[in-house]
This record gives structure tokens, sequence and C-alpha cells, in this order.
């Protein structure tokens, strides 16, 4: 008889899926701007916090060859979702549809070729950084996930935001002053959110997998 196939852990699954929810709909809700005091930050912010979280997580749990593959598998989702789209926004619209959504849906979920390669460059970039600097921090900070956490995230999304943003605008308008906002947007959010949304993560992963330590 052969051997059966080894099972996933239940964290890695988990974390899995939530990992490709969260691709695609960071791009959706980006479509919003909000105002968090008198920061004013891309919605989407938050679906690619999580997507740090979940990252870093499963390379605490499984190790970075892992997490480095789930980001990777993250193209597939993002890939597939953003051709769908496409395809959705050329097909006809039924004549009874709601006429104001006839003119939003493709404002709402509509990029252009050239924010959709920025997207993609700057999702697999930082996301690929984040797990390794998290990794490799582990030589030196030992078990401390939240601060290895949170110092991926504030150097994962500044080279997010300095890709996305110079790929999409470059040339179109100014983009010194956007760019600033979003990064420090982006690090406040990394700083207040991340060290404890990685925390649970890992301890709810190791519980998942019945690793916890008990006592």
């Amino acid at each position: 008889m052969e051997n059966p196939a080894p099972a996933m852990p239940r964290s890695l699954f988990v974390y899995s899926v939530l990992y490709g929810g969260m691709v695609c709909i960071s791009g959706v809700l980006g479509v919003k701007q909000v105002a968090i005091g008198p920061l004013a930050v891309e919605a989407g912010i938050f679906g690619f916090l999580l997507l740090v979280v979940l990252s870093s997580a499963v390379a605490e749990l499984h190790g970075q060859r892992i997490a480095t593959g789930l980001v990777r598998v993250g193209f597939v989702p993002l890939l597939i979702s953003a051709a769908l789209i496409q395809l959705v926004i050329a097909l006809p619209h039924d004549p009874g549809m709601y006429p104001p959504a006839i003119a939003a849906f493709p404002i709402v979920v509509g990029q252009g070729a050239r924010m959709m390669i920025a997207g993609l460059i700057s999702y697999g970039t930082s996301q690929t950084l984040n797990v390794m600097i998290f990794s490799k921090l582990a030589a030196g900070t030992g078990r401390l996930v939240w601060f290895r956490g949170m110092i991926a995230s504030v150097v994962s999304q500044i080279v997010d935001t300095l890709l996305f943003i110079s790929i999409s605008f470059y040339g179109e308008r100014p983009i010194l002053a956007l760019m600033g906002g979003q990064m420090l947007a982006k690090v406040v959010l990394s700083i207040l959110l991340v060290p404890l949304l990685i925390t649970m993560a890992v301890e709810i992963g190791r519980a998942l997998d019945g690793t916890r330590a008990k006592g």
C-alpha cells in the first residue's frame, strides 16, 4: 500500500484560505479613501496588513519556505480575480439593472493596466520582503514575534508604497505628497495593529495545530 499523503496542518489550511480571500478583496477596498484622525489612507491597507499578519504567522508556525510559497501562490487568486473582473466589465449589462450601479461598477472594481501591473509588482515584492525580514530577525530577537512582525511590516509597507505609487502615477501627477501620506499612515497602522494581530494569529495557529504550550 502507498503511504498516505501527509495531512496539511490545520493552521496552514485556515490561514491559506484567509490569505487568498484578503488578496482578492484588498484591491476592491482600496477604492475608498478613509480618514483616520489626520491621516488619509486607501482602505485596502487593512486587507494588506492582514496579509502581512497571515504570512508572518505562517512563517513563525511553518517556516520561511512555506510562507514564501504562500505569497507566490497568492498570485493565482489575484490574477484570476483580475481576469474575471475584466470579463464581467466587458459583458453587456442586464437592461433591468439598477441604473446608478451600471456606471458605478466599473469605477469600483475596474483598474487600469498600469495600476494592475503596479499592484502585482508591489504585492510580490513587499510580501516576500516581509516574510524574509520577519524570519531573519528571529536570529537576533528570538521569540519576540510582535516586534519582528512590527519591523517587517513597517519596512515592507514602505516598499509597497514606493513601488505602487511610483509605477502607478509617476509622470501623471505629483507623487511625493501622496507617497509621504500613505507611508506615514501605513507605518502608524503597522505599529499600532500588527504586534497585537500577529501575536493573536500565532497563538490561534498553535491552538489549531494543538501545539500551544500548556500550563
